[in-house]
């Protein structure tokens, strides 16, 4: 309903369907809103849920939008570390990813910096770059930390391993078992939507008489 207020759009129409600037992002906040533990509540206790309710309502806006959609950090030999989408197809063999959901802090490493790390490159001398990589991820992550109160638990993960269903269970399911995996990425085993569906279904519903 609100959506269909503030958007512009021909009736039942919705390849017409457009929303102003102010309200462009309203929609992913709400899909990943409906995907987080503030109203999923399977797999937690009443006493979790209600602590991450109680967190919510006590902090600013910064850490409340952090809560609802965390922030993703890409780290490669290609450049600086860089602002990556929380999607499933940000998931590189060849990237560090640092993700922080206020809760939790994850430095997740891609299937080919893990094995390069367990193979032990960063300890030669030729591979300097690879051991500045590996760090930089690691101290921006106490940053986050040492700024923070309550202090978010603090993960180190690689991809294929247990633990890195911490990222990959925040990650927009643009890559499941159910789609060809063209576009690359790593594959998000649930039954939950995309981001794609559900603004296709948003839009149809917005516009409808």
């Amino acid at each position: 309903r609100l959506c269909a207020k503030f958007a512009d759009y021909r009736p039942d129409d919705p390849s017409s369907f457009r929303l102003s600037p102010q309200f462009s992002l309203f929609p992913q906040f709400m899909f990943h809103l409906r995907r987080s533990q503030f109203l999923q509540l399977f797999n937690s206790s009443p006493d979790e849920a209600a602590y991450y309710r109680y967190v919510l309502s006590r902090e600013g806006t910064t850490n409340s939008l952090v809560m609802i959609q965390p922030t993703l950090l890409s780290y490669t030999f290609e450049g600086p570390p860089a602002p990556a989408l929380l999607d499933a197809q940000s998931v590189r063999p060849d990237a560090i990813l640092l993700l922080d959901t206020f809760f939790h802090v994850v430095v997740f490493h891609g299937e080919t910096m893990a094995a390069w790390r367990d193979n032990k490159y960063h300890e030669q001398e030729e591979y300097a770059s690879f051991r500045q990589l590996l760090e930089a991820p690691q101290s921006d992550a106490l940053m986050i930390m040492e700024s923070r109160f309550p202090v978010p638990r603090y993960i180190v993960c690689d991809q294929h391993k247990s633990e890195a269903r911490f990222l990959m269970a925040k990650l927009n399911p643009s890559v499941t078992h159910n789609t060809d995996g063209a576009g690359g990425g790593a594959q998000v085993f649930t039954d939950d939507v995309s981001l794609r569906v559900f603004m296709e279904h948003l839009m149809k519903l917005a516009v409808q008489q």
